[in-house]
């Protein structure tokens, strides 16, 4: 790794968690909450590839209000709590390791930027939320392509606004699918598997796996 120079974060599962709006509600919903919050996240995926399959692009906001509609009306959620949870999404927790080792990585003096489904507005809304403002050098949102990921035109956007070698980008996700387009597209990928998942069969294996972000600053 020692040619990087960006390091790219996948922003939902990798550096915030999808599970924490459902968690801050979970006296509410109470023990279905967790299933209930993997399959709100489930079904916002599939949408977005589905999307993206029929050329039929809406941002990542939308998507994330209509699977909600989705899996709150499969695990019987009553329809008032709808705001409050997507109230919550936009405030999404950070992963107790993040900010400590991207200060780090910032202090190494790389570049670092999220490339991210989500909208520009909701992913500065959670950098500045979790207090990562000074941190980061740049937010890349598929907004600027109008495809989700694991199209490539999306990888492509930090190539065209960097002009430099794929190979000096580090591209970092806990999805195995992103992780696979990312390297197949010619990044140093690496899997964050924070819950000891198996990867998936993709044409794609990581050049690495660590457990969490704390984990990086090893490898550099």
């Amino acid at each position: 790794m020692k040619n990087i120079k960006v390091i790219i974060f996948d922003a939902y599962g990798t550096l915030f968690d999808v599970n924490s709006a459902a968690e801050k509600c979970k006296n509410k919903i109470g023990d279905k909450w967790e299933p209930f919050a993997n399959y709100w996240r489930t079904t916002q995926l599939e949408y977005t590839w589905l999307r993206s399959l029929m050329n039929r692009y809406q941002d990542f906001w939308k998507v994330t209000e209509d699977s909600l509609d989705k899996s709150m009306k499969l695990f019987k959620i009553d329809t008032s709590m709808k705001n409050e949870l997507l109230d919550l999404y936009k405030v999404l927790s950070t992963f107790p390791e993040v900010k400590e080792t991207l200060q780090k990585l910032k202090e190494k003096k790389y570049k670092l930027v999220i490339l991210s489904n989500g909208t520009h507005a909701l992913i500065e809304k959670l950098v500045d939320t979790n207090d990562l403002g000074s941190i980061f050098d740049d937010v890349i949102s598929v907004e600027e392509v109008k495809i989700y990921k694991p199209h490539s035109n999306v990888y492509n956007i930090p190539i065209k606004k960097y002009q430099i070698d794929k190979k000096q980008f580090a591209y970092l996700s806990s999805n195995t699918w992103d992780v696979s387009a990312a390297g197949n597209f010619g990044f140093y990928a690496i899997w964050v598997n924070r819950n000891k998942n198996i990867f998936d069969n993709l044409d794609y294996k990581p050049l690495q796996e660590i457990k969490d972000l704390s984990n990086l600053n090893n490898l550099l």
